[in-house]
């Protein structure tokens, strides 16, 4: 049913490009590559070469998807899980990312910034609230059904390379969902959430990541990933609300996160 409402020929990349140019928070390890093996390194029969890299970066990388073993509150996980239970052999031995489903279904968007009419101006630190939210359901026309995916779109991607320590918004702060807004959007049953932020949620100015309610109420209090430094222009410029989406982290076991290539796909 869904690849019949919403396949289409349209094809929508949601990921950013990973290189040693991407905006990180401060405490994330930095990307590195290097070639391991260059062509004419080795020349085989034939004169044949080959070429290969080594690459080391965290796992919050680009665009990347939480796993709920990447927050805790208290001392314990999601499920009420103690980390030092769920700690085996110096790695989660639950709730990695391996253990986050491939996602195939329906994905809405809900371009803040275009049906509350906000400019640039009007992002840094800006908190989009359940009223918020509800108003873009609203204006633009479309249902959150159980399940779904839904990524809320801020703006904020705009800096992601232009300004980058922007980005980041440890001094600007970042605009997203606060508390309110994230309950809402579980109350509505949905899968996994994403924006086109490295926090999904509200940072207010100044303040940088020492707060995360909302990351503590989708991935501990509610079982729901997040998906964070996400492409969502091409998809709000080309006006596509709902979309098919296939969404595949790596089954990196034990990891808190995984680099992700979203694809959207919308009917003309």
């Amino acid at each position: 049913m869904v690849l019949g409402e919403l396949g289409g020929s349209r094809r929508f990349d949601l990921s950013v490009p990973i290189s040693a140019d991407t905006p990180l928070t401060p405490h994330m390890v930095p990307f590195r590559m290097a070639y391991v093996r260059r062509h004419g390194d080795v020349v085989r029969d034939g004169d044949v070469s080959g070429s290969t890299e080594m690459i080391s970066m965290g796992a919050h990388t680009g665009t990347h998807v939480d796993a709920l073993a990447h927050i805790s509150h208290r001392g314990r996980l999601h499920g009420g899980l103690p980390v030092d239970d769920v700690m085996v052999a110096g790695r989660y031995a639950s709730l990695g990312v391996e253990a986050v489903e491939p996602f195939i279904g329906r994905g809405v968007l809900l371009d803040v910034p275009r049906w509350l009419e906000l400019d640039a101006t009007d992002l840094p630190g800006r908190a989009t609230t359940a009223d918020d939210l509800a108003a873009v359901i609203e204006r633009a026309q479309v249902e959150i059904r159980a399940g779904d995916a839904v990524f809320v779109r801020s703006g904020w991607m705009q800096h992601t390379y232009a300004a980058p320590a922007d980005y980041v918004g440890h001094t600007t702060g970042v605009p997203g969902p606060d508390i309110d807004g994230a309950r809402l959007l579980t109350e509505l049953g949905v899968a996994l959430v994403g924006s086109d932020t490295l926090a999904f949620e509200h940072l207010a100015p100044g303040l940088g990541h020492t707060r995360l309610p909302v990351h503590r109420h989708l991935l501990v209090d509610s079982g729901v990933p997040i998906v964070e430094h996400l492409m969502l222009d091409d998809l709000a410029a080309a006006s596509v609300t709902e979309f098919l989406l296939a969404l595949l982290p790596l089954p990196i076991v034990g990891a808190t996160a995984s680099p992700l290539r979203p694809i959207a796909l919308a009917s003309r």
